[in-house]
């Protein structure tokens, strides 16, 4: 019995040749349109399982013909594809219950995937795309709160997460980066496959190629064994690219050729080798301005700037900050056996007024400081650092961010510590008077990022074994 053959809806008769052409070589069986009236009179004679659509039609709005489709056969995959100039169309698209989007100019191999995976699970039966549900196993189950700026981005993340577009996270420090690409992966095809983490500012740069494609044993001094990069481990799965504005301008362009050949080439092998791999980054620069400023690639961008996702810093989420802190109130008296059950109401009222130039991860530092030195049942203005304390008596006033610095470390708040407990103190003083962002405190303390990001991942094991 033979496949069903694949539909494809495009006006540009050179396309609509090319596309033809690598779909037969790969074996598949396609139809073809030049409008939408022609391709929707097509589609309800034939029934395909997979439709290959492109936005710009001359007689109709691809998005209209998209909404006729699924409503005759909602179970369909609809691929939509366009280009540069219409990636909000695409994005809407996805609202709509697209399956996948590409832009063009896209390489064979992404769109030969992009078929496969839809024919695939046409075949085995899924249903088709599900909109987003505020339940505990959609995109919104990775996060805590309900405002409508984060209601925004749970939907946005549902309508993303299935496609194999390239997902860029961008907000101020501490506000959830990289949940929200987990998110994304936990809501995409690919979830069964690995999700790999790597933070572009927390490896030194002549480190960063090899952690990014890899190496092969005596490729340099100290390559002792074959080590795969980050790209090879996330093969069928997603590589989630931190802090990438500090990517180093020479890596930008290796990874730029990633980007579009998707093969990578560990270092002192002779040949490249494909992988397919889904590609999220964030970081909590402007992006934009960096390209400006040269410090980031304007081609490399445009490759990565497809889908963006802008996290709103805390201040901006209403009652979400009550939320989360009741939330983690909660995880960290039952870590540390405490009897915390909630915030004391002036508590509340004095975190709904913060600005918060940390975001969440300062809120949950205070949180920490309150439930390692205090117990419950609530948690009061006097078990807050010392920073915060000075609110009780203003009630009316917004902390500006220079006030929100605390009072200089006096040496006999040294005494009596180890070296190592000084250099801890001094550095996470140095970050929360930076608002948490470690690649300025970085600069105050005149060390690398990476030496701070190190040095935090090694407090947080010990704090994990300890």
């Amino acid at each position: 019995m033979s496949a069903p053959p694949l539909l494809l809806i495009e006006d540009t008769p050179s396309l609509q040749m090319v596309y033809e052409s690598v779909l037969r070589g790969a074996g598949h069986t396609v139809v073809s349109a030049t409008t939408a009236a022609e391709g929707l009179e097509r589609f309800r004679a034939l029934r395909p399982s997979v439709v290959l659509l492109d936005l710009m039609l001359p007689d109709r709005p691809g998005q209209a013909v998209l909404q006729e489709i699924l409503e005759i056969a909602p179970e369909t995959r609809v691929i939509v594809v366009t280009a540069n100039g219409s990636i909000n169309r695409a994005v809407d698209a996805m609202r709509a219950g697209a399956y996948e989007f590409l832009l063009k100019p896209f390489n064979e191999q992404r769109f030969l995937h992009a078929v496969d995976t839809a024919l695939a699970e046409h075949a085995n039966g899924n249903g088709s795309r599900a909109p987003l549900r505020d339940g505990g196993d959609g995109p919104a189950a990775s996060f805590v709160g309900s405002s409508p700026q984060m209601q925004a981005v749970y939907q946005r993340i549902a309508s993303v997460a299935r496609s194999m577009a390239t997902v860029f996270i961008t907000g101020e420090s501490g506000t959830g980066k990289e949940i929200c690409a987990q998110a994304v992966h936990a809501a995409s095809t690919r979830a069964a496959g690995p999700f790999v983490p790597l933070n572009c500012a927390a490896i030194p740069r002549d480190l960063l190629e090899s952690e990014v494609f890899g190496h092969l044993k005596g490729a340099f001094t100290g390559a002792l064994a074959d080590k795969p990069g980050a790209a090879a481990v996330a093969d069928r799965g997603t590589l989630f690219l931190d802090e990438i504005c500090e990517m180093d301008l020479g890596l930008q362009t290796k990874l730029l050729r990633f980007l579009q050949t998707s093969t990578i080439q560990p270092i002192g092998a002779a040949h490249p080798r494909k992988v397919n791999v889904r590609i999220v980054c964030a970081t909590n620069r402007d992006p934009l301005e960096e390209v400006r400023r040269g410090r980031f690639r304007e081609d490399l961008y445009y490759r990565l700037y497809v889908v963006p996702i802008h996290l709103p810093p805390l201040r901006e989420r209403g009652s979400d900050v009550i939320e989360i802190a009741e939330a983690v109130l909660a995880r960290f008296a039952a870590e540390e056996g405490r009897r915390f059950t909630g915030l004391a109401p002036e508590v509340a009222a004095l975190f709904r007024r913060l600005p918060w130039p940390g975001n969440v991860r300062q809120l949950l530092n205070v949180l920490r400081h309150a439930v390692v030195l205090h117990d419950g049942p609530e948690v009061t203005l006097d078990m807050l650092p010392i920073a915060l304390q000075h609110e009780r008596d203003r009630p009316g006033h917004r902390i500006a961010a220079s006030e929100q610095a605390p009072p200089p470390l006096a040496a006999g708040d040294l005494i009596g510590r180890t070296l190592a407990e000084i250099e801890q103190i001094v550095i996470e003083e140095t970050i929360a008077r930076e608002g948490g962002s470690l690649p300025r405190a970085a600069r105050v303390l005149d060390v690398s990022p990476s030496t701070l990001y190190r040095k935090r991942e090694a407090w947080g094991r010990k704090d994990e074994a300890g």
